[in-house]
């Protein structure tokens, strides 16, 4: 049963088998997708001619359960992970996630647990996920326009939805609350400035990231990119703005309204890559572990945890492959794309953003 305690306890201090990949990179973050099906259809990650109503899905028992999740996250904290972030698809239609929180909670070495969602049933699971443990919440939200909102959520509403979740979460003690916006040339730039305006004062930030080129079905081309320095100059221009020191792992450029209206931030992975200081490692639902957002292969680690694998023959496996890491595809993108063949990227509502 899901939320059960794991036979396997490990009881050796958090961090005592630490990793670091070829590029010197450690293992701080774990992002765990929990679910691969989501009650949209945003273009630029599940368009709706692909995952329509006949798309197979995976069946609950081809994800990993609780249990399983958990025991990855324990061992997670061994080689140095320190944050977590539960993701999907869609991570709310999960039928008991607070009690995956609460199982996360109890782990010693993890420091942070955040959740990513589209918002549309925080308001219904807020206090709960906060109760159990959660410490922040992450809400894809790109543009208060109705129109322009359900055209990139590919036709469904939820807008009012969505903003009660935020409220939801703040009166809840989730905050500060991030809300990300993926900014997309001719479709949501012009709304940009509206969705600052209505955060701004409120204990929200918002984040615009660049649009990426994320897994293989979205058609993504360069000229579609709003770059975050072009988004900079335009919001200063209504809102004078100051840079915030960054901070280690960061992968936003973080502002302040000068006005004292509070924080903005932006995610430039096609401007300005952060791979670097990247130190996330992803497990999708089905129990592979990725290196990179645009990752070709995961490691199985669903059919050894079934197999009865020991808690050391799993570390090894999750060692060797972090510290054979070599991923940097945001850096030589252009490079990648230019390829006779280039790579067919895993895509993202297996292992989130």
């Amino acid at each position: 049963m899901e939320g059960d305690s794991d036979e396997h306890t490990v009881v050796a201090l958090p961090g005592r088998d630490a990793v670091r990949d070829t590029l010197g990179r450690p293992m701080r973050d774990l992002r765990i997708s929990v679910m691969d099906r989501c009650n949209f259809r945003c273009p630029y990650c599940m368009p709706r001619e692909t995952f329509h109503d006949r798309y197979r899905f995976l069946r609950s028992s081809e994800r990993l359960d609780f249990r399983e999740i958990t025991r990855v996250a324990r061992l997670g904290t061994r080689l140095g992970v320190r944050k977590v972030r539960i993701t999907g698809g869609e991570p709310l239609l999960r039928p008991g996630i607070a009690d995956l929180v609460a199982e996360l909670s109890t782990l010693d070495g993890v420091e942070d647990i955040a959740l990513t969602t589209n918002g549309v049933l925080l308001a219904q699971h807020a206090a709960e996920l906060k109760g159990n443990g959660l410490h922040r919440v992450t809400v894809s939200l790109d543009s208060l326009d109705p129109a322009v909102f359900e055209s990139m959520n590919g036709g469904f509403g939820g807008l009012d939805q969505v903003l009660e979740g935020i409220g939801a979460a703040l009166a809840a003690g989730l905050d500060p609350v991030k809300v990300n916006a993926v900014v997309k040339r001719g479709v949501n730039d012009h709304t940009v400035l509206d969705l600052l305006e209505r955060f701004r004062g409120t204990r929200v930030i918002v984040r615009m990231i660049e649009y990426m080129d994320v897994g293989n079905r979205n058609d993504w081309h360069a000229a579609e990119v709003v770059s975050s320095a072009e988004l900079l100059r335009q919001i200063s221009q209504r809102w004078p703005v100051t840079a915030l020191p960054g901070r280690r792992g960061q992968v936003a450029e973080r502002y302040r309204y000068v006005d004292g209206a509070g924080e903005l931030g932006f995610i430039s992975s096609v401007s300005a890559p952060f791979c670097g200081g990247c130190s996330r490692a992803r497990l999708s639902s089905e129990g592979s572990l990725y290196m990179c957002l645009f990752a070709a292969n995961g490691l199985d680690l669903r059919a050894p945890l079934r197999a009865g694998a020991t808690d050391e023959e799993l570390l090894e496996l999750v060692r060797g492959t972090w510290s054979r890491r070599s991923d940097r595809y945001s850096e030589i993108r252009d490079a990648e794309r230019a390829a006779a063949h280039p790579l067919h990227k895993v895509e993202m509502h297996y292992i989130g953003g």
